[in-house]
């Protein structure tokens, strides 16, 4: 590892466009949370929610929304700092280059096509007939399938899979043991056994989109399965045969979209979200954790529980049901109450 950069406030204001209240020769050698920051570390504030804590802290410096005063070390003000702390963390965390070449240990058949300027690291496979752009970085241990195409500038972590024929656009990341392209599950069943649909389609994700690791999203049986551009998967996500998912989607941790489904603009799906197949979701709709769909959600629902229902009803069923113990001991005395009042009036009517 090399040696920690350091910086003065005054570079870093001028670095982030941002601007200083304070000290510009100050140094400071690294990014910590508020909690853990030292005198040479710069900390950020999101809002006033964590006054606070900033007020607590011994961090030298302060990245922190123009309203937030009186903090005890200068400042940097950012509009949005989480925001700017993504330029921040790029100056104290600069991505390593890598070295444009094929490392000896590397399989790359005869007719794949390899830019001069990306990186094959050792026991990568690259198969016959693919196509590796400009700058790309296929990690120690990643597999390129026969025809598969990498754009400019994406990377491929150690264990990640490319099938046959799979398509990746510009600066797509593609996390560790990711699978892109295995067999979409179809199979018919013939009166005695389940007879595999030959899944002759393929993959393709568009530009800017980076997928985690585990994710697995299986080729079309016929045409493509599609992840459209600026989308970001988080790990373990399933992403089914034939689905398309749109443009900036955030899909969560252990989310999994069946068959045939479509995600529109926007949408985010939460921690465990299911989309059953054949399903469409409108663009900038949200499913919260769990939440189970097998219906068309409209644009801009916001959905929660399993089935799934309206938010703001899903959460009046979700306290009720806190209430049941004592609902059901009210509704018991009732009864016992109604049965007493009964055998009186039956007593009052009785003739004899």
């Amino acid at each position: 590892m090399g040696e920690r950069p350091v910086f003065t406030l005054g570079q870093l204001a001028a670095a982030l466009g941002l601007p200083l209240e304070g000290d510009a020769a100050r140094t400071v050698t690294g990014v910590a949370a508020l909690e853990t920051a030292g005198p040479h570390d710069i900390a950020f504030v999101t809002d006033a929610r964590h006054r606070d804590s900033a007020l607590a802290s011994r961090a030298g410096a302060f990245l922190a929304p123009p309203e937030l005063s009186g903090l005890p070390a200068p400042v940097l003000r950012a509009p949005s700092p989480r925001l700017a702390v993504v330029d921040l963390l790029r100056l104290f965390h600069p991505l390593a280059p890598a070295s444009p070449g094929i490392a000896a240990s590397a399989v790359v058949a005869p007719g794949a096509r390899v830019a001069a300027s990306a990186s094959i690291g050792a026991l990568a496979v690259v198969e016959a007939g693919a196509v590796i752009g400009e700058r790309v970085r296929v990690h120690p241990l990643a597999y390129v399938g026969a025809g598969a195409e990498v754009g400019d500038d994406s990377v491929l972590h150690p264990h990640s899979v490319l099938g046959e024929r799979v398509r990746i656009g510009r600066r797509v990341v593609v996390h560790a043991g990711a699978v892109l392209g295995a067999d979409g599950f179809g199979f018919v069943y013939d009166g005695t056994q389940h007879r595999k649909m030959p899944q002759v389609g393929t993959v393709r994700i568009e530009d800017d989109v980076e997928i985690g690791a585990n994710v697995t999203i299986d080729r079309a049986t016929l045409g493509e399965t599609v992840v459209r551009r600026g989308t970001k998967i988080d790990n373990l996500v399933m992403v089914a045969h034939n689905v398309e998912i749109g443009e900036d989607c955030i899909v969560a941790a252990q989310a999994g979209v069946a068959g045939s489904s479509r995600l529109g603009k926007g949408v985010i799906l939460l921690g465990q979200a299911g989309v059953a197949d054949h399903v469409t979701v409108g663009d900038g709709a949200v499913l919260a954790a769990q939440a189970g769909i097998s219906q068309d959600v409209p644009a801009g629902e916001k959905l929660f529980g399993t089935w799934a229902r309206p938010m703001v009803q899903a959460r009046r069923i979700w306290i009720a049901e806190s209430e049941l113990p004592e609902l059901v001991r009210r509704v018991r005395a009732l009864e016992r109450r109604l049965a007493e009042v009964e055998g009186r009036l039956d007593k009052d009517a009785d003739p004899r």
